[in-house]
């Protein structure tokens, strides 16, 4: 079984989750047994120089911190979370965006030095969040060299304007 079969394996999918029409990509029997391939795969999905260049990895909550922290842990490079509003102690930067249902909003802490970051979530949707994130790291003076995704839905975004690497896509599961 190659290293995408193996991931994909590991991967649960729950149909009609959270509300009906909706394909949920359960990760958490991936993260029990698969962290070393898991981040292996992350790291050969980004370009060597990207790498050489990041000083952090900017989490996007929830299951952007568990990847991230791999990333991170492997690499010894910093972690900046990105939280929904009202979860970190201020002073906070916040972003506002739309979702298809109404808006939310993403915050950072205001203490973030400028680096350059590499974005990091789990699933590569509408790119909604991950837009607002690079809109958050740019308001904080960020440089983003691009975004790493374990899952793109490759059929459902519409482009990122920025470079995105990407473990699996779902055209490719098996």
């Amino acid at each position: 079984m190659n290293l995408t079969e193996t991931l994909w394996s590991h991967i649960r999918t729950v149909p009609d989750f959270p509300r009906s029409g909706i394909c949920f990509y359960d990760l958490t029997p991936l993260f029990l047994d698969q962290i070393e391939a898991l981040t292996n795969a992350l790291i050969q999905s980004m370009p060597e120089e990207k790498l050489a260049q990041v000083d952090s990895f900017m989490a996007v909550e929830a299951r952007g911190f568990v990847l991230a922290s791999f990333l991170a842990q492997r690499l010894n490079k910093g972690l900046i979370l990105v939280r929904k509003a009202g979860k970190l102690p201020p002073p906070v930067v916040g972003v506002e965006y739309s979702l298809e249902y109404g808006t939310d909003k993403l915050e950072l802490s205001a203490n973030i030095h400028p680096q350059k970051v590499i974005l990091v979530d789990d699933v590569l949707a509408t790119g909604g969040t991950l837009r607002a994130t690079q809109q958050l790291a740019e308001k904080s003076k960020l440089d983003v060299l691009g975004t790493s995704v374990l899952l793109d839905l490759e059929l459902l975004n519409a482009p990122l304007d920025m470079n995105v690497w990407s473990v699996l896509q779902e055209s490719t599961k098996p």
